[in-house]
This record gives C-alpha cells, sequence and structure tokens, in this order.
C-alpha cells in the first residue's frame, strides 16, 4: 500500500467486506434496478437495545420505479417528531429530495427532475486517469448519471446543501421551504441557492462550525468549505479512493469510507477490479457534529 501523502489521515479499520455506517435508508433497488416493491424503506434503529423502532415505508408517487434512495440527513427540531431528507439518486429517472415527517410517515417528492437534483448533462468524470463511464461486457458503452447524492444540514437545521453524484456543483436550500407543501413545486426551484463548485462528491456532512465536508472522488480527496464560501483541501491521499458515507464522531474526527465504486465491473466491461480489504479513514478535524436535536 502507497505511503501516506497527509499525515493527518489514518486508516482505523480494514476487513474483507464494506463497513456499514449509516444504512438508515434501504433503497431496496440491486445494481440501480426497479426498487423491490415495498422494500425500499426509512428504519430506525434503538443503538441502546439494539432493537428496530420503527420503519417507514413509501408510497409509489414517493419512490418510482427509477427511485434509488440514498443519503439521509436528520433535524429533530422540527415537528412533533422531527423530519428526514432523503436523496434520490435516480440513474435513469428525475432525481429529487424526498421529505419524511418522522411523526407520521408522511413522505413528498421535492425538487423533482431540478436541474440541482439532476446530473451534469456536460460533465465528464475522470477518475484515477481513466474516463468513468459505463462499459458493458457486450462492449457496448454510455455515459455514467447519477442524479442528487451528497446532502448535509446546516447546524441550526435551516438549510439543506445537497450535490447530484455526476456533477461538481453544490446547491442550497431552505428546510421550511422544502416542508412547505403550499410552495408549488415550480416556485420551489426560485428558492434554490447556487453555491458554486466543489469537485465532484459522494459523501458530504457539515460540522457544528457551519464547515461542509465534501469528498472529491475525481481527485482522491476530501475538502472543507467554510461558511464564507472559502474551500481547502484537508487530505489528498492514492488510498482515498472514491470517499463515502461521511461521519462526525464525538471525539472530533471526520470517518470516511472508501468503497473503490468506480472500480466495479460495470465500469470495466464486467471485470471487477476492486481489491479488498476495504477500509474506513479518520482524520482530526476540531470539530463536533452539527446538532440534530435542541
Amino acid at each position: 500500500m502507497a505511503g501516506p501523502l497527509n499525515s493527518r489521515i489514518s486508516i482505523i479499520s480494514s476487513q474483507f467486506g464494506i463497513i456499514p455506517l449509516r444504512n438508515f435508508s434501504s433503497a431496496a433497488a440491486p445494481n440501480f434496478s426497479v426498487p423491490i416493491k415495498g422494500g425500499a424503506k426509512l428504519v430506525a434503529i434503538d443503538l441502546k437495545t439494539n432493537t428496530i423502532r420503527k420503519v417507514y415505508t413509501f408510497t409509489e408517487d414517493v419512490v418510482l420505479p427509477t427511485t434509488y434512495l440514498n443519503d439521509v440527513r436528520f433535524d429533530f427540531r422540527v415537528g412533533k417528531a422531527g423530519y428526514a431528507y432523503i436523496t434520490d439518486s435516480s440513474s435513469k429517472g428525475p432525481g429529487a429530495i424526498i421529505v419524511v415527517d418522522l411523526e407520521n410517515g408522511n413522505a413528498f417528492r421535492r425538487l423533482n427532475g431540478a436541474n440541482s437534483t439532476s446530473p451534469d448533462s456536460y460533465f465528464l468524470p475522470k477518475v484515477e486517469g481513466e474516463i468513468l463511464m459505463n462499459r458493458n461486457q457486450d462492449g457496448s458503452t454510455s455515459p455514467f448519471r447519477l442524479a442528487s447524492d451528497g446532502i448535509a444540514i446546516s447546524p441550526d437545521g435551516k438549510v439543506l446543501f445537497f450535490c447530484p453524484l455526476t456533477s461538481r456543483h453544490l446547491y442550497s436550500i431552505s428546510t421550511e421551504a422544502l416542508r412547505d407543501r403550499t410552495i408549488p413545486d415550480m416556485d420551489l426551484l426560485y428558492q434554490v441557492e447556487y453555491r458554486g463548485e466543489k469537485g465532484a462528491s459522494d459523501g458530504m456532512i457539515t460540522g457544528a462550525k457551519g464547515t461542509i465536508y465534501a469528498g472529491d472522488y475525481e481527485n482522491n480527496s476530501i475538502r472543507k468549505i467554510l461558511p464564507n464560501g472559502i474551500m481547502e483541501t484537508i487530505a489528498h491521499d492514492p488510498r482515498i479512493l472514491w470517499p463515502d458515507t461521511f461521519s462526525i464522531g464525538p471525539d472530533q474526527y471526520l470517518y470516511v469510507i472508501v468503497n473503490q465504486l468506480h472500480r466495479q465491473a460495470r465500469f470495466h466491461y464486467g471485470k471487477d477490479l476492486r481489491q479488498k480489504p476495504y477500509s474506513l479513514l479518520r482524520m482530526k478535524i476540531d470539530e463536533f457534529p452539527a446538532p440534530t436535536f435542541s
């Protein structure tokens, strides 16, 4: 294994399999296929008792035949039990932000098919020196397109940050506007704020100081974006192979998995180029996670 280019980042766990850190949402759509009916869900697990506390399922107007439930963020300071925001990372249909009222399970799609939740049609991802595209066993190819994926919430819960996976752009919107169903979808588009380029990201999270941490899978890097918009690369290492599933611990470490997504067989004519073990990385950021409770 290559030596570290950034001494602040370290491997804390390696095993023959991906380390599950979130999995609060279940896509139930293997290989981005049509979701298994009734399989897509949001699951609340009581970590003290290791039991399932509640399961939220979705109606067919929320989970479409093209839907791929992905990253999720919570805010328990609004409503009676809080709200969840989930990205629909569709590869063939409209992207969206799915809003879930955790008190009654009511869910609805917002920014459905909007430019801000859709893949950038002009974006050509390059990872480990190679253009990333679907390369099938029969020799055919097609562009790699994936909708809204990375998501983070501000420390006060008032702003949601999000980005399509195949894009370098960052967007934000008021969470109050997202929850307000009296605002028509066409009017909601004008509530979206463009935050500029930040690199191509999968995982993303916000710290208690309002700093956004985001991966840059094209450059084996992790970046931070300060509230004033200043961006800085805080880690660059050849072992950061598609950084995803960002989490900030109470120990003020940023935890990141590297899942080698770009080495999957679907991108290499059926040949799986991923190399085990998979790794969980961490780096000290001297910042606590953004709160979700009052």
